[in-house]
């Protein structure tokens, strides 16, 4: 599905967890994902892939299944474009261990 990202609009506010977002951090929001599970994010346009650990909640807007963070965003390669096409696989739960 589609993922954008987010920024210094946000840095420093709580996020879902309770943590402070931290724009350069590698976090992503997801409206169901369990919050502190670890997810592979890959961009189907360029193949490139992070690790990241989910800590917010979002999208809101769109038909987006990801917000990652700008740090994420810069990783993955597409913060000068704002929206990209992802895979998401979950690899840990908090509590469940390894998928």
């Amino acid at each position: 599905g589609m993922a954008s990202w987010y920024g210094r609009q946000f840095h420093g506010r709580q996020t879902a967890n309770g943590e402070r977002f931290n724009m350069h951090a590698m976090t992503a929001a997801h409206r169901t994902l369990p919050l502190n599970c670890v997810i592979r994010v890959t961009n189907k346009t360029n193949g490139k892939s992070v690790v990241l650990r989910v800590n917010d909640r979002g999208p809101f807007s769109g038909n987006r299944v990801l917000d990652v963070s700008y740090g994420a965003s810069k990783a993955l390669g597409f913060t000068d474009n704002g929206l990209t096409n992802v895979k998401i696989e979950v690899l840990e739960v908090p509590g469940k261990g390894n998928k």
